[in-house]
């Protein structure tokens, strides 16, 4: 027997947070009940999600994609209001989602599979994957606030996890700075809200590079497949 998250994951539904999502607004039936945080099922149990019966099928094929995400798409399976999603961009029939998310207009690397304990491990805070970001910000950012992002500042009440941050150029003339941000944390909004903060609106985002993972050879809306030795590595982070 298995906790219910955990399946959902493995059957390539969900992630499993987004699957703990589902189960705690009770969209989830374990045999026509409502399931609970840490229900167990065993094999033949029939789950539903939504009123679906998900296949239980533990032998799928896993896919994983690098896309290099577009501007104007939502990172997402689903959009109740209608617009494109990451999902949508990837030719592949199969139950897929993103691992993580980016803004509607932030752009840049993004991974989508169907691999709920690799998904898992690479957005578990304790792991500590890169997530390196290039931000363009309104105003010529100071020394003091560069220090102040490596360092942490409060965001939602909360103090961010020391960063690493560089100043790649600065533009007095239209008042702009271009600046290269790494993060652990993948809180909600986390980039642009930091340097928020401190006074500088983003003007333009994009992730560059996750984990050792970047798209440097894929133009915008391309994608493809991660191959063997990449997959590999991305299991052995935080090892």
């Amino acid at each position: 027997m298995e906790r219910i998250q955990k399946v959902i994951s493995n059957l390539g539904y969900a992630s499993r947070r987004h699957a703990e999502e589902l189960i705690k607004d009770g969209r989830v039936l374990i045999n026509d009940k409502v399931a609970i945080l840490g229900s167990k099922v065993k094999s033949d149990d029939v789950i539903k999600i939504d009123g679906k019966v998900l296949e239980n099928n533990q032998n799928n094929e896993k896919v994983y994609y690098l896309l290099n995400k577009p501007r104007g798409v939502v990172t997402t399976a689903k959009d109740p209001e209608g617009r494109k999603t990451v999902v949508d961009i990837i030719d592949d029939p199969r139950r897929i989602y993103p691992v993580g998310r980016l803004d509607y207009d932030t752009t840049g690397v993004l991974l989508l599979t169907n691999d709920g304990e690799l998904t898992n491990k690479l957005t578990h805070p304790k792991n500590n994957i890169d997530k390196v970001y290039l931000a363009k910000i309104k105003g010529v950012i100071t020394g003091s606030d560069i220090f102040k992002l490596k360092n942490g500042v409060i965001i939602d009440s909360k103090m961010t996890s020391a960063s690493r941050v560089k100043l790649k150029s600065y533009n007095k003339k239209n008042n702009t700075s271009l600046v290269e941000i790494t993060i652990h944390e993948g809180r909600n909004h986390q980039v642009k809200k930091m340097f928020q903060v401190l006074g500088y609106d983003v003007i333009k985002l994009s992730r560059i590079r996750f984990a050792f993972l970047d798209v440097k050879d894929l133009k915008s809306g391309e994608y493809r497949t991660l191959t063997v030795k990449e997959i590999k590595k991305l299991y052995s982070l935080g090892e």
